[in-house]
């Protein structure tokens, strides 16, 4: 125990000195996932519907990573340098690989993720495309194909024909599982469509198209290659051409950068955009320049634009329930972007009920079903209502809606208080659920609520007992005491929660080691008002001072005196009901031609143990007469949880 000392003889000295709501909710988003990719790079994308697996090819990694839908990492195949289209076989049991730095293809088995045959191609593979059981890839500006159907592989090269694809991007190709012997091919400015039914491929039709795009696909009908840019001076879009003679069609604007573009088997079509302030996937129906859906990626990085979809990172699961996509963000960190149900349209629901209603009153509810294109009058409506009576909801007779959407009802509530509507929508095959709420408040009769002892004031530790009186109410008499000490280390807690007595109370008993404020709460039922009541009640501290290095007490008059002689140092120990940065006030005074006079005080630090010693230094002379007390001070002893307590005036003399 530290101890402190102040000068008796500088003490003799100072005294001869003189603090209703609408809602409407658009449907489940909740089930969309997002997962990150242990990727320094995005190759290509593919999925295998048959065993819900996501194949994701990385370049500069040399790898392959397999997860499954919701993108949890299920194998990771490496030692692929340069890895990067993927293609699935039709009956998805095999995903071909482009492995560009070792010129091969190789296939993995789906079931098992193991590599089951490496084929070398005399080229680099970069996009990969398999049309009719032929697996064909893109090199430079131009492309191949690799026949693994008859007992050795089989490798044409130079199929592009008098096309001379050129640019900066790559060569892209394109195809359709729901068109046979159709690939597209496109490089630059120059787009082309083959028939490859046969060995080879043979030229239908060549054209021109946008130089910076990024991607191709075929329409399931076979009608039109869409490409991810299309023609900057028509506004930037997802580009269509007809696969007929290759003219530019009706495609789908986008008011950023396209880069990347995938249709589903149902022909929905997917159209990826690289931007930090607008959404980053549009999800259109065939011919619709208006999206349908769409998805803004979240910021995960570190500056004021979010994450970006990755060129040409996206890719359709087979029943079009979901579409996959990777983003990246400032960081370099790529994460898979799993979007469910991208083909549904989002519904809005809104709910207006009252703010206020009287209980066993009548009030009407109104609201609106909207979406992208109108809902059918008579749409169905589930309605809930949720009040203190029914926590859990109770069903109420279903909601139609009108011609345009909108709907009303009325409900009497019988409980008072809160009471919620929620309005629910199920869906269907081309909108998503939806729902909506509002509450209102609704009126009870105001309870009687008391609770004694408030601005008392107690002795340290003293069981102080705490009785609540609860009035008439309807049906609930419980009420729960709590209490809550001063300070920031003791949280409210339930000391009671129990139902008054004949009377109309109920009791606790409070150990009093703070000022405290205990309150009585009553919850409310259906007819009566919740209603909360508090009492503060004030906690001295606990003082006490021993004194020590006197050689007796006697008495002087009527009072009890520590005698010291004159050249002894006293030592008074405090002892102090702790709290963290607490500080006893030491407080001095002297006799002086029959009075007593304040000598000064100081504030000394309390040990974890509550204790604080301090020397005076002796007198040096007999005859001098003084007193000292140590007290706690609210505030000013470093904190406010007890109230301001005087300990004891302890009084010494000094002789020879």
């Amino acid at each position: 125990m530290r101890r402190r000392s102040i000068s008796t003889a500088t003490a003799l000295a100072l005294v001869l000195s003189s603090a209703a709501l609408v809602t409407g909710l658009a449907g489940p988003a909740a089930a969309d996932s997002a997962k990150t990719l242990p990727v320094k790079s995005i190759g290509a994308m593919v999925v295998d519907g048959a065993h819900q697996r996501v194949y994701v090819s990385d370049p500069t990694g040399g790898k392959i990573v397999v997860t499954d839908y919701a993108g949890t990492v299920k194998a990771t195949l490496t030692g692929l340098s340069g890895v990067t289209g993927l293609a699935l076989s039709a009956d998805s049991g095999q995903v071909y690989a482009a492995v560009k730095n070792a010129n091969r293809i190789i296939s993995v088995e789906t079931g098992t993720y193991t590599q089951t045959a490496s084929y070398p191609v005399g080229a680099a593979p970069l996009d990969l495309e398999v049309v009719d059981g032929r697996i064909w890839f893109a090199y430079g500006t131009d492309f191949g194909s690799l026949d693994v159907s008859g007992a050795e592989p089989v490798v044409h090269l130079a199929q592009r024909g008098d096309i001379d694809f050129s640019g900066a991007f790559g060569m892209f190709l394109a195809s359709d599982p729901a068109v046979p012997g159709v690939l597209a091919a496109g490089n630059g400015g120059d787009l082309a469509v083959y028939d490859v039914s046969a060995d080879g491929a043979t030229l239908r039709v060549k054209g021109e198209m946008d130089t910076a795009v990024r991607q191709l696909d075929l329409t399931p009908d076979g009608s039109q290659v869409l490409t991810s840019w299309g023609d900057p001076d028509m506004g930037y879009a997802i580009g269509a051409y007809s696969t007929t003679d290759l003219t530019e069609q009706a495609g789908y604007p986008i008011d950023a950068y396209p880069n990347a573009v995938r249709v589903a088997p149902d022909g929905s079509v997917a159209g990826g955009s690289f931007s930090w302030y607008e959404p980053d996937v549009h999800i259109h129906r065939p011919g619709d320049p208006t999206p349908t859906r769409e998805y803004d990626f979240p910021n995960t990085g570190n500056s004021s634009g979010a994450d970006t979809l990755v060129d040409g990172a996206l890719a359709w699961a087979p029943d079009a329930s979901r579409l996959f996509a990777v983003s990246v963000n400032t960081y370099g960190t790529y994460t898979l972007r799993a979007l469910t149900d991208p083909t549904k349209e989002l519904p809005t629901l809104k709910v207006s009920a009252p703010g206020k209603s009287e209980r066993a009153k009548k009030l009407t509810v109104t609201g609106k079903l909207t979406s992208k294109t109108l809902l059918a009058a008579g749409t169905v409506l589930k309605v809930t209502r949720t009040d203190i009576e029914s926590p859990n909801g109770r069903a109420l007779p279903t909601v139609t809606t009108k011609a345009d959407g909108s709907f009303s009802f009325t409900d009497t509530p019988t409980a008072g208080g809160k009471v919620t509507y929620k309005v629910s929508y199920a869906g269907d095959a081309t909108h998503t659920a939806a729902s909506g709420s509002d509450a209102v408040e609704v009126s009870r009769k105001a309870t009687a609520l008391t609770l004694n002892n408030n601005g008392k004031l107690y002795s340290y530790g003293k069981d102080v007992v705490f009785t609540a009186h609860l009035g008439t109410t309807y049906k609930s008499r419980t009420v729960a005491i709590y209490a809550d000490p001063f300070g920031t280390d003791k949280p409210k807690r339930l000391l009671k929660s129990a139902k008054v007595n004949s009377k109309g109370n109920v009791s606790v008993t409070v150990d009093m080691t703070r000022d405290t404020n205990v309150t009585a709460v009553f919850a409310g039922d259906a007819r009566s008002a919740s209603k909360t009541v508090k009492s503060t009640s004030y906690a001295r501290a606990k003082v006490s001072t021993a004194v020590s290095k006197h050689y007796k007490t006697g008495k002087i008059g009527s009072t009890t005196y520590y005698w010291f002689h004159k050249n002894t140092d006293p030592v008074f120990t405090t002892t102090m009901n702790y709290y963290t940065g607490r500080k006893q006030r030491f407080e001095l005074q002297v006799y002086y031609q029959g009075s007593w006079y304040g000598a000064g005080s100081q504030y000394f630090a309390l040990a974890k143990n509550g204790k604080s010693a301090v020397r005076l230094e002796a007198a040096g002379e007999s005859g001098i007469r003084a007193r000292m007390r140590s007290s706690y001070v609210n505030g000013s002893s470093g904190d406010n949880v007890n109230s301001t307590t005087h300990g004891a005036w302890k009084y010494f003399v000094f002789t020879k």
